[in-house]
């Protein structure tokens, strides 16, 4: 398996022998910038696709030949999103997990509260979900983390335990966080890309497309067009023979620390 680890193993003994080769009878330097560019790329591969485990296993799915799948939504709280589709989960009698960004639970606490209320589940996915977050050290990595931690705490009198990266990009510092903090790394194995479809129709072809046992699916709740197809998809993923289930569930993993 392609981990961070083996990879710069491997990059290092690469590098060696280059090196002892330029030595002993000379090494064009485009091979140097092609050793380098070979492994910017594959590292960049590994903090943009999440579910390839470079950095460290993630939880992108369930192993199981049962016909459960998981609703995740990130970047709320916020209204009206979060309360249309905790309405329309309500009505489909479905429970989702919500991985909310720190700074917006102060004015959503009633909506933080329904969602706990009504049986969903709530993840971190840091404080603010800056546009800098991945370049923080590990320390100030958790210090969001924990930060958001707090705020759900103040709400429903629980920490929690799953987490999803800011962008979905992760890195040996996150890693770190993600270790020291005592969090369970969630990914998915769908991505609906719905904060950039423009088309609903062509968005429930796609994502009913992909559902298979154990599928977690990642949408938005401030995209329209996610709340104009839930419905339909809850309905149709039912009528397969699917159980929506929440991804702490799913996944066998606990939900909050206290």
């Amino acid at each position: 398996m392609l981990t961070f680890k083996n990879t710069n193993i491997a990059f290092i003994l690469l590098l060696a022998f280059t090196i002892w080769a330029d030595k002993m009878q000379g090494v064009n330097w485009m091979i140097y910038a092609a050793i380098i560019l070979v492994y910017s790329l594959i590292v960049s591969y590994g903090c943009y696709f999440v579910s390839s485990g470079f950095f460290m296993p993630m939880y992108c799915s369930a192993k199981t030949n049962r016909k459960v799948i998981a609703l995740t939504f990130d970047d709320g709280p916020m209204s009206p999103g979060t309360p249309e589709v905790l309405q329309i989960l309500k009505n489909a009698d479905v429970e989702a997990a919500f991985f909310c960004i720190g700074e917006r639970l102060a004015g959503n606490e009633s909506v933080i509260k329904q969602l706990h209320a009504d049986g969903h589940l709530i993840g971190n996915h840091s404080f603010t979900h800056g546009a800098l977050f991945d370049l923080l050290p590990a320390a100030k990595m958790l210090a969001e983390m924990q930060q958001m931690d707090t705020e759900v705490y103040r709400a429903i009198g629980k920490r929690p335990r799953l987490f999803r990266p800011p962008y979905g990009v992760m890195n040996p510092n996150l890693k770190n966080a993600i270790i020291k903090g005592g969090y369970f790394p969630i990914g998915w194995n769908v991505r609906s890309y719905d904060t950039m479809a423009k088309d609903a129709d062509k968005l429930l072809i796609k994502v009913i497309s992909r559902i298979k046992p154990g599928t977690i699916f990642l949408f938005h709740e401030k995209c329209d067009v996610t709340i104009k197809i839930l419905p339909q998809f809850i309905e149709q993923a039912k009528a397969m023979g699917y159980e929506i289930v929440r991804v702490d569930k799913m996944l066998g993993l606990p939900a909050y620390a206290d």
